[in-house]
């Protein structure tokens, strides 16, 4: 039969037409894609490394496309900045060629008024479609173009080879990434890729649109959960130039690399100045008239919130590895674990985890804990966390497990469902810190708490009517938790050895119906909720702050 090659879903707006048709054809058997001896051959592309685009889209330096070279396309103005051209040299070198798994924004449209550059986790598919362009770019560069590879001698040579350029997920060490890889191919048939069965190289792959230039990383759906548009203003003249926060050690999402530590039960949360605080006049002339150091008042700074659910930086076991976009992490050695940078204490939410790779002897506790669980031990050992482990599927909690369910492995998708209703007695505001200490660390300053854990569990109460439920690839386990201690609880993961997990926060789960059949919410919700409600926490400190310095005066 004639088999005509597949459109790819577009990329860009220009080819909402091309996902219409993909829609709307179904996907052919793999065994009629592009047959050795099909009738209708795809038309090999007119190969051109330098695509004619408007001034709109051109680099600092005025000039096209050119594909000789990476190239950066900026997630605000959608300018496509040449490799060589950009500025901030911490930048060059760490994409790979027709990547998709970062976040780009050019000298003109920062602040700082240099480049931004964030990578986050690509998937399997999206290392194969990578993979499979570079090749394709290669071929037609030295004048034998080639638009299906090999998967065992190419494709999959290819991404163990560059890894570390493809995707932030620390290296699998085992082989099971491979079949993974043919799997992700095999789904994704006729929307990314072509099939056929060549008698001399054997199965092999390719692109359904075999034009490289619309390759790009998928910025629509993405514009309205990030604030990376912003209007540089103009610097007074003669105002001196402040640091570039550019240069500071930052992860991706403006967090420090590194976090004091303390043993002796000191917690530090990160610290950024309040905008509504503001120092009385007649403060300002104490501290300009005193010789003494004053140190500087708490509360005029406030928590800083992560704009995004993710794995948190400080609230991490030292031996664990958190990849650069933060939402996986591996274990080292022993049990350690990390907690996300958001909680919830009243209604019904759901995020997911998914097994990527847990070698013989390491394992894994997954579920929901409080702030004041101990980081160095699994959780479910004390009574500020429950989990559902991954060896023998049980369930634990004060170091006490039971049997739940059959285990869990490598390449399942796990789903943890909290419900905690509503009670009046609780006091559902987030804490300020703004009576805390100020310390600061590396260049920044950050609030120091005690963190009281002996307090805090004598006076833990069970909450009537709350539960915990877990899921298997969508498939509900049963309760495990029933009148759990009410409090607020983060998606909190435990990792034994080398195994690694991914997390999911939403809003695209691998099994939505959950959400819909337990009427629960999507953790990712809880970001610009945690918004408002800090910020109406610090706006009541505030007054009562300045009502009793007021008071005071009189």
């Amino acid at each position: 039969m004639n088999a005509e090659p597949k459109k790819h879903v577009g990329e860009s707006p220009e080819l909402m037409e091309i996902e219409s048709e993909i829609a709307q054809d179904p996907a052919p058997s793999k065994a009629t894609k592009l047959a050795p001896d099909a009738a209708a051959v795809p038309e090999k592309p007119k190969y051109n490394r330098i695509q004619k685009y408007g001034s709109q889209n051109k680099c600092y330096c005025g000039n096209e496309r050119n594909l000789s070279q990476a190239e950066f396309l900026c997630f605000n103005c959608s300018c496509w900045i040449h490799e060589k051209c950009v500025t901030y040299t911490l930048v060059r070198k760490k994409i790979h060629w027709f990547t998709t798994n970062y976040i780009f924004v050019c000298k003109n449209c920062t602040l700082e008024g240099v480049e931004s550059y964030d990578r986050h986790q690509a998937s399997l598919t999206q290392m194969a479609h990578c993979a499979i362009a570079n090749m394709q770019h290669s071929a037609a560069m030295i004048g034998a173009p080639q638009i299906v590879f090999s998967v065992h001698n190419d494709i999959i040579p290819y991404i163990e080879r560059n890894w570390q350029a493809l995707t932030t997920l620390p290296r699998l060490q085992t082989t099971s990434w491979q079949s993974k890889v043919i799997q992700s191919l095999d789904e994704n048939l006729s929307k990314q890729f072509i099939y056929e069965d060549n008698p001399v190289l054997g199965p092999s792959y390719g692109l359904s649109i075999q034009d490289l230039t619309l390759i790009q990383p998928r910025y629509e759906g993405m514009r309205l959960t990030h604030s990376y548009c912003r209007v540089k203003p103009a610097k007074p003249r003669g105002q001196k130039a402040r640091p570039c926060a550019s240069k500071m050690d930052f992860m991706p999402h403006g967090f420090p690399r590194e976090y004091p530590y303390n043993k002796n039960g000191m917690a530090y949360i990160l610290a950024e100045p309040d905008p509504h605080a503001k120092m009385p006049e007649e403060s300002e002339a104490e501290a300009s008239s005193s010789s003494k150091r004053i140190p500087i008042p708490g509360w005029m700074y406030r928590v800083k919130l992560s704009p995004t659910l993710l794995l948190s930086l400080h609230d991490c076991a030292e031996h664990l590895s958190i990849t650069e976009d933060r939402l996986a992490v591996t274990g080292d050695r022993g049990y350690g674990t990390v907690r996300a940078t958001h909680s919830v204490s009243c209604g019904c939410w759901y995020f997911e985890v998914t097994i990527i790779e847990m070698p013989g002897n390491s394992s894994t506790r997954l579920g929901w804990g409080r702030r004041h669980a101990n980081l160095q031990t699994p959780l479910g050992c004390d009574k500020f966390g429950y989990s559902w482990r991954s060896r023998k599927g049980t369930k634990f909690t004060e170091s006490r497990g039971k049997h739940y369910t059959d285990a869990y492995g490598e390449g399942d998708t796990l789903g943890f469902l909290i419900n905690l209703p509503f009670e009046s007695q609780l006091n559902y505001r987030p804490k300020t810190y703004k009576e805390c200490r100020l310390i600061k660390s590396k260049s920044h300053l950050y609030f120091e708490e005690d963190d009281k854990s002996d307090e805090k569990r004598e006076q833990l109460y069970e909450l009537e009517g709350s539960r915990i439920e877990f899921f298997k690839n969508g498939l509900s386990q049963g309760v495990a938790f029933e009148k759990i201690y009410a409090g607020s609880y983060y998606p909190t993961i435990s990792v034994y050895k080398n195994s690694t997990v991914s997390v999911n926060f939403g809003p695209t789960f691998q099994y939505p119906e959950i959400l819909s059949q337990h009427n629960a919410r999507s953790m990712h919700e809880r970001v610009d909720e945690l918004v408002t409600e800090q910020f109406l926490a610090d706006t009541l400190y505030l007054a009562e702050h300045n009502r009793g310095r007021h008071q005071a005066q009189e």
